[in-house]
């Protein structure tokens, strides 16, 4: 085992906590676990009140988030595009990932997909802070897996040589996968 045992928690910035943890109660069913109020940042000292929520993601990893009512309005980094910076949590059924999809939808929530990756199929949509999540259900074989894990390092090389997308695991983007 490495260093690292697991990720403790990952944080982002939201709009209302109150709002965030209802949204991830009712959509995701994630349970709200812990909240610290400070007047005071811990680590640099900086007087500036904060809401700081975590939710339970389930497996053993929490989602945080502060609320930051003294800061300035959110942004993003405008030079990564929009579909890059997500959170994609696994799902164990397709069931399950069309149920929260019509959740979603019939409350008018904006739904992409679901989309098929080949070694899995997920939907995407954003929390009312507006970050962009991912639900994934997984669908690819050990086969698939094998042949993924073979040209990992091969693709990275070419990668960071050429800077072009190499085409060691095309075959995942032909109609049916034989092999």
């Amino acid at each position: 085992m490495g260093i690292v045992r697991k990720i403790h928690h990952v944080a982002y910035r939201c709009r209302d906590a109150r709002q965030t943890v209802e949204w991830y109660r009712k959509y995701l069913d994630m349970d709200f676990v812990l909240a610290i109020a400070e007047d005071r940042v811990p680590s640099t000292k900086e007087p500036d009140p904060y809401m700081h929520v975590f939710i339970d993601a389930g497996g053993g990893n929490i989602l945080a988030f502060f609320e930051l009512p003294t800061k300035p309005a959110m942004g993003r980094d405008p030079n990564t595009p929009a579909w890059t910076q997500h959170i994609a949590f696994e799902v164990d059924s397709m069931e399950r990932l069309h149920e929260v999809r019509a959740r979603l939808v019939a409350d008018g929530i904006e739904v992409i997909g679901p989309i098929d990756h080949t070694i899995f199929k997920s939907i995407y949509f954003h929390d009312p802070s507006g970050h962009r999540l991912e639900l994934a259900f997984d669908t690819g074989t050990a086969e698939m897996a094998r042949r993924l894990d073979e040209v990992k390092w091969a693709m990275l090389d070419e990668w960071a040589r050429t800077k072009k997308a190499p085409q060691h695991a095309a075959w995942m983007h032909e109609l049916e996968f034989t092999g």
